[in-house]
């Protein structure tokens, strides 16, 4: 049931009912007079607002119970929906504020209390909330995702309007999807709370691009964060942070990619493959100033092939001047050992790229602030600590042969992203764009 301030609103429309009792009326005789004036009145006819086909279809095909008027007009729930897409052009839907402007519309035309009007506002009301949660479900733009069940779920029409339809608190529910996730909720809000204050309701393009990065990342559960923005990884269970530690990720010439996938095991002892392009300007050059000793002193090998049992080639027959030159195009693997590029723990996960993550043996670097020192994969400062992590135990290696791969209890999620975006004091601020993709992203949603 409304309480009088409500039907107030409805009769006579909150702007006019608000000057009303400033004037000094009482609720009461405004709600008197509104309802005389009502009869008096001739009904309006009933507005006619754009609906999506497929939210038509939706209610044609599966004759609900209404969503947005289960219990009639719930004007908690109205100014809700109002308030998220007067913000939505934050997420990235440009006509946001026109869809709030639909909403209000018809909610306070299904106040007269005709079934046209309210289904026609129950229709408006779930064709802005698809076209809404639609944009916030679009696919991380270039974000390479392992498995197609990474990506974000549930964007048709009837799959978000049976899932509201079924949502014991159709607030809770919304308020929800609307936050994606606690990182993409605080700079959202963040932003949108500075836009307020200053008047300028134009989001930066800066803020969509991390927005977009940022949404395919889980509200809860148990996952890996990789940033490249501050080169930091960070640890979640049960949607909280836990743990973090630096690491050391892609160059801008060579930038780690956005990855969405699932760690299942660990490797110890490790091989490393070096790149060819260190191949070209280290190890080579190395060998024809060196000679054979430093080829074999730092563990390497050269091979035909990058499988689990590779032909091994005599480095004696191989031309070292055409490998530096670039002519000639070596696969070359270190054993594992004091020197191994990859330590004595590798953490891969499926995707085609080859990104990994690892230990090293060179620590000095991760003092540094800017960290983008990698061909792509993925450094960590403490492997250890990542290994306890994820096996739920010590991680000791079994034994000392070479590549020994270890199962994980469970599968682990893993994201790698490029955060420049952050707050601080409660104000959103911008790193520097290393890789340059703040710049070049394109607007991900414009209607």
């Amino acid at each position: 049931m409304w309480d009088l301030k409500q039907l107030g609103w409805v009769m006579m429309g909150k702007r006019d009912f608000v000057k009303a009792l400033v004037l000094g009326a009482s609720i009461p005789a405004l709600v008197s007079a509104a309802s005389v004036s009502a009869q008096l009145s001739p009904t309006p006819p009933a507005v006619s607002l754009p609906v999506l086909t497929s939210v038509a279809g939706f209610y044609d095909t599966h004759r609900t119970q209404p969503i947005w008027f289960r219990n009639g007009v719930n004007p908690a729930v109205v100014a809700q929906l109002t308030a998220i897409l007067q913000r939505a052009a934050f997420d990235g839907l440009a006509a946001g504020p026109q869809l709030a402007a639909q909403v209000q519309a018809a909610a306070a035309q299904a106040g007269s209390g005709r079934p046209e009007d309210m289904d026609n506002a129950e229709r408006t009301m779930s064709s802005a909330w698809v076209q809404y949660v639609q944009a916030i479900k679009k696919p991380t733009t270039g974000m390479i995702y392992a498995y197609p069940v990474l990506q974000p779920q549930g964007s048709r029409a009837d799959q978000i309007l049976l899932t509201a339809a079924a949502a014991p608190s159709l607030e809770s529910y919304v308020a929800t999807t609307a936050r994606v996730n606690p990182i993409y909720a605080q700079l959202r809000d963040t932003a949108w709370s500075q836009a307020q204050a200053s008047g300028n309701l134009t989001p930066d393009p800066r803020l969509l691009a991390n927005l977009d990065r940022i949404r395919s990342l889980p509200a809860t559960g148990r996952f890996l964060l990789v940033d490249s923005g501050t080169s930091m990884l960070t640890l979640f269970d049960n949607g909280q942070q836990i743990d973090s530690m630096k690491v050391i990720t892609g160059t801008n010439e060579l930038p780690t990619p956005l990855i969405a996938s699932v760690m299942y095991y660990i490797t110890y002892n490790p091989y490393w493959h070096a790149p060819d392009h260190l191949v070209r300007k280290t190890i080579a050059p190395n060998v024809l100033k060196l000679g054979m000793s430093y080829f074999k002193s730092h563990g390497y090998s050269v091979i035909e092939d990058w499988s689990e049992t590779p032909k091994v080639v005599d480095p004696k027959t191989v031309d070292w001047k055409a490998a530096a030159s670039g002519s000639l195009h070596l696969k070359i693997q270190q054993a594992p050992g004091p020197l191994n590029s990859m330590g004595i723990l590798k953490f891969p996960f499926p995707n085609p790229e080859d990104i990994y993550l690892h230990d090293t043996p060179d620590h000095a670097k991760f003092a540094l602030a800017n960290r983008n020192l990698s061909n792509g994969c993925v450094r960590v400062e403490d492997a250890k600590r990542l290994g306890r992590w994820l096996l739920g135990r010590e991680p000791v290696a079994p034994g000392t042969d070479a590549e020994t791969r270890v199962q994980l209890q469970q599968g682990t999620r893993i994201y790698l992203t490029y955060i420049t975006a952050q707050v601080r004091d409660g104000k959103l601020s911008y790193l520097p764009d290393i890789y340059g993709w703040d710049r070049t992203a394109p607007q991900f949603a414009s209607n």
